[in-house]
């Protein structure tokens, strides 16, 4: 076989292997065999890619390859739960990067680049570069490195300016392309400082959102480098990664009410920004752990309602083995996951999975909503503003409009946190002043043994 029809035909089945094993990710069941057939494509194309002829630098290739492999490995298997939306983030930063490194190389070569070639190009320059930028920022800031939103007044008409000068930059370099390397180095250092500024002023209640945007244009800009490379396996994969990352990012955006440019340009998400909202009336009511116990082992219907705080405390397993406890004493328990809940699209899923909950325990906030008026406990733990009432009946509040699961609707609330701070939006939570609610103070996982101890008590 020609070793030219042999790359192409193997790039597509690699695209095709992409496409089936994204469709496989997108349910909890099939998840991890859709990232083996992913993987499997990736394998194929990366090995096939070594037949191409004139091929230069193998052993810079190969090193890279196995460098790289084994530090994915390791951190992979070293990055504890609580981690994994920043490491997602980084990859997503590493992706954009890779592209916008591709079409640095092919501009610079210059060697028989068509108008189209060479706008294309520079598109996957900008968004890649972007989205590195962008996510790198995104990662300091969920690990904490950066603890304080950067905001100031003009900001806004910086990121404009950056922008149309960036624009104007990747005209010259098309019309003048001799002088390309002096305005390439400018061109990613304002695209650069514009992913960068543009991410800084948002907050960490629009992470999941800003971490699914990035992924689709990482997805975008590999789609166009793989049109200036002519490698089908890239244009397909980057578009069908960017058409899904997209879809994903409206959905989210939709489940909070809130437009992709509100998100990105608005200042939602840090403490204290909490607009005119004065606050609930009446008082936070406490609940020892063993008489939430009692409450929770003589009802009928709970509905468990994780959030970002259940990953920082690594409760999911004996959350999960609280939930056997009461089902063995006949109570019927199922799980209700918001979509934004934690800091990256699935985050809640893939900890109950982990934790070995099965499945179709698990309901999203369309499925459950319903339920919640015949429901004896809400059990909330770690969960905050995505169980706000405020967003139904508050218009002052930054939050109002945003679909929220129904917790206040149940006979009773019991509410896990560590102690009476506000959510991701910085504004006090209705819920936990309402009558029906009793809040369990502690460290998630310790509360939670706690009631199993209670319920084995009994």
């Amino acid at each position: 076989m020609d070793a030219s029809l042999l790359i192409q035909s193997t790039y597509l089945v690699a695209a095709a292997l992409f496409i089936i094993g994204l469709k496989r990710m997108s349910s909890p069941l099939t998840a991890r065999g859709g990232i083996v057939w992913a993987g499997i494509g990736m394998l194929l194309a990366t090995l096939v890619t070594f037949l191409e002829p004139n091929l230069n630098n193998i052993g810079l290739m190969i090193t890279a390859i196995v460098l790289s492999s084994v530090l994915a490995w390791v951190s992979g298997k070293r990055v504890a739960m609580t981690d994994m939306p920043q490491m997602i983030a980084l990859y997503n930063g590493m992706g954009g990067g890779a592209a916008a490194a591709i079409a640095a190389i092919e501009l610079v070569k210059g060697t028989n680049l068509t108008l189209t070639v060479e706008i294309l190009a520079l598109l996957g320059a900008f968004i890649g570069t972007i989205a590195f930028s962008g996510s790198l920022i995104a990662f300091a800031k969920l690990q904490g490195i950066i603890r304080k939103a950067l905001r100031f007044p003009g900001l806004s008409w910086i990121n404009l300016a950056l922008f149309l000068g960036t624009v104007a930059v990747g005209v010259q370099i098309i019309i003048s392309p001799e002088t390309c390397i002096c305005l390439l180095a400018l061109f990613f250092g304002m695209a650069l400082l514009l992913g960068a500024l543009v991410t800084a002023p948002i907050g960490g209640a629009d992470m999941p959102v800003v971490i699914s945007l990035f992924n689709a244009l990482t997805g975008l800009a590999v789609g166009f480098e793989g049109y200036v490379l002519g490698n089908p396996a890239m244009m397909i994969a980057g578009t069908v990664v960017g058409a899904s990352g997209t879809m994903l990012t409206m959905l989210m955006a939709k489940a909070m009410n809130r437009s992709i440019s509100n998100v990105l340009f608005s200042s939602f998400g840090e403490s204290g920004d909490a607009g005119d909202n004065e606050g609930p009336s009446g008082s936070m009511k406490a609940v020892e752990a063993s008489d939430a116990a009692i409450t929770l082992t003589y009802a009928e219907k709970v509905i468990i309602i994780p959030g970002y705080g259940l990953a920082v405390a690594q409760a999911q397993h004996k959350l999960w083995e609280l939930a056997e406890l009461l089902e063995d004493r006949g109570v019927s328990v199922k799980f209700a996951i918001h979509p934004v809940a934690g800091r990256m699209p699935g985050h809640m899923n893939v900890l109950l999975a982990e934790a070995g909950v099965p499945y179709e325990k698990i309901a999203d906030l369309d499925e459950i909503n319903s339920e919640f008026d015949s429901t004896n406990v809400a059990l909330v733990i770690g969960a905050n503003d995505v169980v706000n009432p405020a967003a139904r009946s508050n218009k002052s509040s930054p939050i109002y409009g945003m679909p929220i699961l129904d917790a206040d609707k149940a006979d009773n609330v019991i509410v896990i946190k560590r102690g009476q701070g506000t959510g991701f939006s910085g504004i006090e939570n209705e819920l936990f002043f309402a009558d029906n609610t009793r809040l369990c103070y502690g460290d998630g996982q310790k509360v939670v043994a706690e009631l199993i101890a209670g319920v084995k008590a009994l």
